[in-house]
């Protein structure tokens, strides 16, 4: 079987893409845990525009959906709010 040039830079660039995409996703994922798992405003606060940043910035690169992305922000949003 044959191995042309260009599957073989194909391979390697879907690999980084990969690691890099995974990396994007667990700190998004961690972030918005940080937010939910908050018990106390002002470090909710604190939390919460690191992950909404980090939200519009995975949309725009087409890391997520854009309506994932609301979807998650209005979550974070909500328990926010629902905070004393």
């Amino acid at each position: 079987m044959d191995r042309h040039p260009q599957q073989i830079k194909r391979e390697r660039q879907d690999i980084k893409r990969r690691e890099r995409n995974v990396a994007n996703m667990s700190r998004l994922r961690t972030l918005i845990k940080n937010v939910l798992e908050s018990t106390d405003k002002a470090s909710a606060e604190s939390h919460y525009g690191k992950a909404v940043s980090v939200i519009d910035k995975s949309i725009k690169i087409g890391l997520i959906h854009k309506n994932t992305g609301a979807r998650r922000k209005s979550q974070v949003t909500r328990h926010l709010n629902s905070l004393n």
